[in-house]
């Protein structure tokens, strides 16, 4: 007997929107962290999360988001925290520039 496999064709949007989820997901868990600006970056995941929530996938959106979250790390005082999201900001930009494999 055998088994068919139903291969799903992964596209660059769909690698790129698993990489993107990944790194907010890291993101988020940062936030937990109280530190003074943590207001901001709570309201930037909001806004990525909106983004992630529409079905087109616009990569002006998310470069959009990028330079957003740069701005907020650029305004973080705590030293700690502003290294942690600027791990965070590198991440996100190689998620912007990740390809499906081709087999």
């Amino acid at each position: 007997m055998s088994q068919k496999r139903s291969n799903k064709i992964q596209t660059d949007v769909d690698v790129k929107r698993k990489a993107i989820k990944q790194v907010v997901y890291h993101i988020k868990r940062k936030a937990a962290t109280e530190y003074v600006g943590i207001d901001l970056l709570k309201e930037w995941i909001k806004y990525i999360e909106e983004i992630m929530s529409k079905e087109e996938f616009v990569i002006k959106d998310y470069i959009e988001a990028r330079k957003s979250l740069n701005d907020i790390i650029e305004r973080t005082l705590d030293e700690e925290m502003r290294f942690k999201l600027r791990d965070s900001w590198f991440s996100l930009g190689k998620a912007l520039e990740k390809k499906a494999k081709v087999h």
